[in-house]
């Protein structure tokens, strides 16, 4: 409906909808069916498998890669073109797979209806599909029930209902059907309830007001259905790289082959040089390299609890500075523990193990019999206290078996306390100022003794203190040989307070310190009020600077930009309030990182630059709509995450390093030998010597190991690129020395030939294989790897070396044009190593030197 209802009376909510408190007419609920359509979650604007497979294709340097395939194929190249063509569909391939899966978020949404309803029709209450309620309907709500639609709440019995999914809220929340401010934010609205949350306890009636894609839901699957997936820095950066690569190709083929024709060259032979220079140019493995190199830290990652459903986000964590958390069941254990006890002016640790006192275990025994619930099942404060008679030594079941209950008064929103009666004693357990007001004693040391002025105003202080601190409170009190409920109304005894909270995980303080101290900021986002929230980030070590969200609601967006990286906590915020921040996080230039488990929190987990689910408590819709989900649910898994991402993006880094360094090498030596006139090294020869190099050692250095400095940098600059100032100054520098020693070799072993001999193209051949690998080792260097930490790239280099001797000295040299070399040859090889070792050294200090120090 148009209007906001939690701001309006019940009644005339009802006068909006045109309808009565004992519901709609059957033929009024068909008509309207018609109008609204079926209460149900649509998917739209879904992407059909074919647009997903075609759109593994929608990349720069893939399309490259098919134009130099096409360019093979049209020179005679066919198996130039095969091996390009086989790598470009493997690729594609995985890629869908992946993509495929996350498809699946919107549907995962309509696991959230109810099944059926409770509706009053023509004046009788009915089951219908839940499908088939419509605005207007009046529904019927019992504990345990899944609400069908957002409603309105008319009547309510002591109803309670779990938002968690929608809100983040930590405890059921008590309904009221008492109108509250228009600007409440979702959280606050305690007159309504919506659809897709559960029935925690009581009754309630309401009238329907908004259903389907209409209801807060609906937001979310409408705002997950509207959202483009977010492309990660490295996919940016390989499409970039890509076009680049697109159009120095094209230059070159349009400069070298005119200028070959000019000088006689035949068109067969202009062509095969272009081949030559595009196959010199692309990293055909680039790509796949990625994936594995992606898909093997995967597979660490899910060995550390963090299962990872798009492979990009693996290196995008490696870019995030800022991760912004919700509360409850992330940075929480996401249930509610009894952590203070306060009896007689003492304030006891709960937690511990420790046989209580008399009057603790006084107070214990009222929270087990005065109860519904057991350590496992009912209302999570019930459990609460359960668990905590337990965990001090009380035998609950053999408590309650020996102190039957003959009766009781139930606890309800109005009253604000239960009582029950065992016999010869009755127990209440309530809101403090409901039951100590009931109260004319307090327990000591001595007996009941007078409840006096003074005693009164340092319980007060205790339930304020403990609130301050975020714990819920309870007072329990007794009275002696009661007749009946009725007799627990007054003249009680005062026993003590519990104090409980959904306490933090004990790890999450050392996590976020060190993911801070790595220059990852973190920011809690949850729909818990100002002070729990405050207390759960003091304790963290958060920080408590709030923004709220109502205060988030009057903000522009230009306002938010200005305001949100200086904010630790945003508390009672909405989902649409979480996807602001977030925008406005990567609008200041942020790479961000979203923790969440609930409903509420999907949009915000696609919208991030890596959203990461819960998996234990996180709904089926937000692992779905996540690039990361923790297996553990621990917030100390990210940490472990984001270390694992830095060291996946170094790899990355120096493999993309060294195939951009051979094949800027090659490049130049087949363009300037070209210019000679000399066609140095064939399609063929280039193709094996990128399949060497960005095989089996580039696909070794996805396993090197981190370096131990990996957590004590700052975040990596995802404006800088993958292609940054050091990776430049390294391909130029050793590329330049690589050409002119190659060329000179070149010169050397023609002796005088006026072209290519077999013999002086299998020496530069075989000696740009083995200064590749020299010069894999000084990258390594480079980036602060020890020499001898990666025995899989020992035992790469050893069969990719055993792979070049089988295309000189077996058949398989007819295929290549090569001959084989004699003893002497090597020598000369080795001669071509020692040269260029330290100017390769030389260039790689230099640019340790003038690396940026933060």
């Amino acid at each position: 409906m148009s209007t906001r209802p939690h701001g309006r009376s019940a009644d005339r909510v009802l006068d909006d909808l045109e309808s009565r408190a004992d519901g709609l007419t059957a033929e009024e609920a068909r008509r309207r069916l018609d109008e609204y359509g079926e209460n149900d979650i649509v998917r739209g604007g879904g992407r059909s498998p074919v647009d997903i497979f075609v759109a593994q294709f929608d990349s720069a340097l893939i399309w490259v890669l098919l134009g130099a395939a096409a360019l093979s194929v049209w020179a005679g190249q066919t198996v130039d073109a095969v091996l390009i063509a086989i790598i470009v569909v493997a690729n594609g391939v995985f890629g869908f797979v992946q993509d495929y899966r996350a498809e699946r978020s919107l549907e995962s949404l309509r696991q959230l209806a109810a099944p059926s309803a409770t509706v009053r029709r023509d004046g009788e209450d009915v089951e219908v599909d839940a499908t088939a309620v419509v605005p207007g309907d009046v529904v019927v709500l019992r504990g345990g029930d899944v609400v069908p639609a957002d409603a309105r709440l008319l009547e309510v019995a002591d109803l309670a209902v779990d938002e968690a999914p929608l809100t983040g809220e930590s405890a059921p929340v008590s309904k009221s059907p008492a109108a509250v401010d228009p600007d409440a934010s979702l959280a606050e609205r305690e007159c309504m309830i919506y659809k897709g949350t559960n029935v925690a306890r009581g009754r309630g009636i309401a009238v329907v007001t908004d259903t389907g894609m209409d209801t807060q839901v609906g937001d979310i699957a409408e705002e997950l259905a509207t959202t483009e997936a977010t492309r990660t820095p490295l996919q940016t950066e390989l499409d970039s790289l890509g076009r680049t690569l697109g159009l120095g190709v094209l230059a070159l083929s349009a400069l070298v082959a005119p200028l070959l024709l000019l000088r006689g060259t035949s068109a067969l032979q202009a062509a095969l040089t272009a081949v030559s220079l595009a196959v010199a140019a692309i990293p055909e493995g680039l790509p796949a390299v990625v994936t594995l190199t992606l898909a093997l830290g995967v597979r660490r990652m899910s060995e550390e609890n963090a299962l990872v459903r798009r492979l990009p986000s693996v290196e995008a964590l490696g870019a995030v500075d800022v991760v912004c958390t919700d509360k409850t069941g992330t940075l929480t254990r996401g249930e509610m523990t009894v952590s203070r006890l306060w009896v007689n002016d003492a304030v006891v640790d709960a937690r511990t193990d420790e046989a209580p006192s008399d009057r603790e275990e006084r107070l214990l025994r009222i929270g087990a019999l005065c109860n519904d619930a057991t350590a496992d099942d009912g209302d999570p404060t019930e459990r609460a206290l359960v668990a905590a008679a337990e965990r001090r030594g009380l035998d609950v079941a053999a408590l309650r078996e020996a102190n039957p209950r003959t009766d009781e008064v139930p606890f309800s929103s109005a009253r604000k306390w239960m009582g029950t009666v065992h016999d010869d004693v009755g127990y209440v357990k309530g809101a403090p100022e409901v039951v100590v007001e009931r109260c004319d004693r307090v327990l000591t040391e001595d007996g009941p003794t007078a409840m006096t002025p003074a005693a009164r105003e340092r319980i007060a202080e205790r339930v304020h203190a403990f609130a301050d601190d975020a714990l819920r409170v309870l007072a329990m009190a007794y009275v002696e040989e009661p007749a009946d409920g009725e007799e627990l109304e007054d003249e009680l005894v005062f026993v003590g307070l519990t104090g409980m909270i959904d306490p933090p995980r004990e790890e999450v303080a050392d996590a976020i310190a060190t993911t801070r101290g790595a220059g990852v900021d973190v920011k809690m986002i949850t729909g818990d009020n100002v002070r729990t929230a405050t207390a759960i980030a003091e304790s963290l070590g958060l920080g408590t600077t709030m923004l709220e969200g109502r205060e988030i609601e009057a903000m522009d967006d230009d306002r938010l930009r200005e305001r949100v990286e200086s904010v630790d906590v945003f508390a009672r915020t909405s989902p649409e309030h979480k996807v602001r921040i977030l925008r406005a996080l990567q609008d200041r230039g942020h790479e961000v990182a979203m923790t969440g488990d609930g409903v509420n929190d999907a949009p915000a987990l696609k919208n991030a630059d890596v959203g990461v689910a819960m998996g234990i408590r996180g709904t089926e819709v937000a692992r779905q709509a996540s690039d990361i989900v923790l297996l553990d649910d621990d917030y100390a898994t990210i940490e472990r995450a984001v270390e694992r991402g830095r060291a996946i993006f170094d790899n990355i880094w120096k493999f993309v390093a060294y195939l951009l360094s051979a094949n800027v090498a090659e490049v130049a030596l087949v363009f300037v030998a070209s210019l000679f006139g000399y066609l140095v090294l064939p399609a063929v020869q280039l193709l094996w010597i990128n399949l060497l190099t960005d095989g089996l050692p580039a696909l070794a250095l996805g396993a090197d190991p981190e370096s131990g400095d990996v957590m004590d940098r700052p975040p990596r600059d995802a404006e800088r690129g993958i292609l940054d100032r050091e990776m430049a100054g390294l391909i130029g520098g050793t590329g330049l020395v690589t050409t002119v020693v190659m060329l000179g070799l070149m010169f050397l072993t023609l002796d005088g030939a006026a072209s290519v001999t077999p013999y002086a193209m299998t020496m530069v051949f075989t000696g740009f294989v083995v200064l590749e690998f020299e010069k894999l080792y000084v990258i390594r260097w480079l980036r602060e790897t020890p020499a001898l930490s990666n025995p899989w790239l020992a035992g790469a280099v050893a069969v990719s070396v055993l792979l070049q001797f089988a295309v000189l000295y077996t058949p398989l040299n007819r295929y290549f044009g090569t001959v084989p070399l004699g003893l002497a040859d090597w020598g000369v090889l080795v001669g071509v190593l020692a040269v260029c070792l330290p100017a390769y050294l030389g260039i790689a200090t230099l640019l340790r030197r003038a690396r940026p120090t933060a």
